[in-house]
């Protein structure tokens, strides 16, 4: 097998250890620097050009994106996904992690906890927003900061308002976050991929610092995780997209809160803490994969006239509740289904003897208009409504505003 490396710093350990772990398996391996790319557009033929030469052919590359050049490192990423090269991380994945926000759009339709956070721009929301994710102190972020920069712990109310307006009056975008007092300093990187847990640490944040991260000093320590968090970080790394991802956890009162998805998770701390072949695994991972790509089903089935994909949710009363796929009636309607999504579970081509219950969802690929009979009524959501306690310094400074 042929595999590049994306990568801006060919002698950082994580590059150094993944070709390693390539060529000791016996394949071709290379680092490429993203940025030395060109890419090539015209009808038929996706190209991709490396120092002005047209690239050679791969079976797989291994996006190493950087912050700093996401945007020119996801388009290369893009294309050889248009080229039909294998990547365990697309660009849409990557693009979904790398900004906070986003991730926590994502994250937060399905059953993934995370720590209560809020967005906003005017002045005038910024005391209200600090109340509703539980008031001071307070994790203020910005939107794109690595490694633990541009994370800051507000104390008070007031210290909170006067970061957030100076970043951005600096136009940072910044997050408002509950801080998690109970996870006292400490989170867990759980290292996936595919669908297992490979390795884990507990990192811990040293003296007065509250984050944990390695790279501001925090000290990195073997974990072995409980169902409930190697459950957690897998689901969270497949509904952003990635194969191969670094998920951050706070371990709150109520189980796992999920701070963060990386799409180009570093190596040393966790080999370091470990004593694992992370590296291996990421590799071994990609040769099984090589021959079955990931396939964008939206893009490429639905080039016939009237046939597209769609979800599709059962409702309590449907009448093909309590009957198998077969009894449905859904294929004689040249409906297929490609995968069943049952609470946390995901079972992929169900048998036909499958017995379909209320809440399932279907993804499923047909005809639009025999599938838009099967989609209820859309139903307003119920919103969860939460008592706000203001304190006596939002009370006031409310009064003032008006």
């Amino acid at each position: 097998m042929k595999i590049a490396i994306l990568s801006t710093a060919p002698r950082c350990y994580s590059t150094l250890r993944l070709r390693q772990a390539a060529s000791e398996r016996g394949h071709e391996v290379k680092v490429l620097n993203t940025l030395r790319f060109s890419i090539g557009l015209e009808e038929g033929t996706p190209e991709l050009y490396y120092r002005s030469k047209v690239l050679s052919e791969y079976d797989a590359v291994l996006p190493r994106i950087g912050a700093s050049i996401t945007y020119f490192g996801t388009a290369v990423v893009r294309q050889f996904e248009q080229m039909d090269v294998y990547t365990p991380n697309t660009a849409a994945g990557i693009v979904n992690s790398r900004d906070k926000l986003r991730s926590l759009q994502i994250l937060s339709r399905h059953d993934i906890g995370i720590p209560q956070t809020a967005f906003v721009r005017d002045r005038k929301d910024v005391l209200p927003a600090i109340e509703l994710v539980g008031g001071a102190p307070v994790i203020i972020k910005i939107l794109e900061g690595t490694q633990g920069v541009g994370v800051i712990l507000a104390e008070t109310t007031k210290v909170a308002e006067a970061i957030i307006e100076t970043l951005q009056t600096a136009k940072q975008n910044v997050l408002v976050q509950r801080f998690v007092k109970e996870s006292k300093g400490r989170d867990i990187r759980a290292f996936v991929v595919g669908d297992q847990v490979v390795a884990a640490m507990r990192r811990v944040a040293q003296g007065d610092e509250f984050r944990s991260n390695v790279h501001r000093g925090g000290r990195a320590e073997p974990v072995e995780l409980d169902e409930a968090y190697q459950r957690v970080a897998i689901r969270s790394a497949q509904i952003m997209g990635l194969r191969v991802a670094g998920v951050d956890m706070l371990e709150g009162a109520h189980g796992p809160q999920v701070m963060e998805v990386n799409s180009s998770p570093g190596l040393e701390g966790i080999e370091g803490a470990t004593g694992l072949d992370v590296a291996g695994a990421v590799i071994e991972f990609i040769a099984d994969r090589v021959d079955f790509p990931e396939i964008d089903l939206r893009q490429r089935l639905t080039v016939s006239k009237g046939y597209g994909v769609a979800d599709i949710v059962i409702p309590d009363g449907s009448h093909i509740v309590g009957k198998t796929i077969a009894e449905s009636g859904l294929r004689e309607r040249e409906i297929a289904v490609l995968n069943l999504h049952r609470g946390t579970n995901v079972i992929s081509n169900p048998k036909a003897s499958r017995v379909l219950e209320a809440g399932d969802k279907l993804l499923c690929y047909g005809k639009l208009e025999e599938m838009r009979e099967l989609v209820p009524a859309k139903q307003r959501r119920k919103r969860k409504i939460k008592a706000v306690k203001l304190d006596p310094e939002l009370l006031e400074h409310l009064e003032d505003e008006r």
